[in-house]
């Protein structure tokens, strides 16, 4: 499926955009979860993603089977950036994930509407609505009270997981505009992303230490058929997030994409307590995932309010981020 940024998207592609990345998001926490549980190399795993994508792609577009053009160096350089912000949001996440347990990263992924509102508020870009603004402040106390009552906390998992948010809030805003102003289909964003990351991930896994030796326990580990199961799982899934992620971005907005991000929390955070471990479970911890919840439920709720109340013609791809 390929949607292009310049066609009116119909009710029922938003709606299969939105609900197929909002799954293919839940399911890929834990996938990767797991995987990082049996093999620490987090960047080795997100290069191997990237370049399941690629060549994927490639071999698509040469057997027929997709209509994605081929790389020009003009819109490479304009999408340069989106790659390097969608690599650094992964690379942070995955590295997060070794210190830091699910629920607890699906409340602090949730801080992503906050970090949006204090840029737009630098950026001069205006105040948010009353709800809005009150319901990511209340988003952001109950990741506080449940950051307090966690015992397994990690402050550098901590710190990577908010570098994350970071990078994620810039590189949805990169998506959306890319979309409308080039023109560009879901797959053909995630060609160019994909294709622009193999060099700048080579890089890192180098200078990191992790090559060779991610390598030779790579090999070593894919003879135990559990683990090759899930490596070849996560590939697979990343390329599906990877389309859904993008597709959502184009033909909704970033801001839908936000909020069904925040959502899926909600499956995520529930699943996260009886799948995979990890978790010791406090009265104090609990109340803030709650609290956090809530927070992101009200936020969804209040920016659909929102967006339903203005004529969709007067939200810029910016604006749709600082309300």
């Amino acid at each position: 499926m390929e949607v292009q940024a310049e066609m009116e998207p119909s009710s029922s592609i938003s709606l299969i955009a939105a609900v197929s990345y909002g799954i293919a998001s839940m399911a890929m926490v834990f996938i990767n979860k797991a995987v990082i549980m049996q093999y620490p190399h987090s960047m080795t795993v997100l290069t191997l993603q990237q370049l399941a994508t690629s060549l994927l792609i490639h071999f698509g577009r040469r057997m027929g089977y997709t209509r994605a053009k081929g790389i020009d160096m003009a819109t490479a350089k304009k999408l340069l950036p989106v790659s390097i912000f969608y690599n650094a949001n992964v690379a942070f996440a995955l590295a997060s994930l070794k210190g830091v347990n699910i629920p607890m990263y699906i409340a602090i992924k949730r801080l992503t509407p906050l970090a949006v509102l204090i840029a737009g508020y630098l950026f001069g870009k205006g105040k948010p609505t009353t709800q809005v603004a009150l319901s990511v402040l209340l988003t952001a106390a109950g990741c506080v009270i449940a950051a307090l009552g966690d015992f397994s906390f990690d402050l550098f998992g901590y710190g990577l997981a908010l570098t994350s948010v970071f990078f994620q809030t810039m590189y949805l805003v990169l998506v959306e505009k890319s979309g409308a102003e080039d023109g560009l289909s879901s797959i053909e964003i995630m060609f160019y992303n994909s294709f622009l990351s193999l060099p700048f991930l080579s890089f890192l896994i180098i200078v990191t230490g992790e090559f060779p030796n991610s390598i030779s326990l790579l090999l070593a580990k894919c003879s135990y058929l559990p683990f090759l199961v899930i490596l070849v799982l996560s590939l697979v899934m990343g390329i599906v997030l990877n389309f859904t992620m993008f597709l959502c971005t184009i033909v909704n907005s970033a801001l839908t994409t936000t909020i069904v991000g925040v959502l899926k929390g909600v499956g995520s955070t529930t699943l996260g307590f009886v799948i995979l471990g990890g978790v010791e479970v406090h009265a104090l911890n609990v109340s803030g995932l709650v609290v956090n919840t809530a927070g992101g439920v009200w936020y969804s709720y209040a920016k659909y309010r929102q967006k339903k109340a203005k004529p969709a013609k007067l939200l810029s791809d910016l604006e749709a981020h600082k309300k």
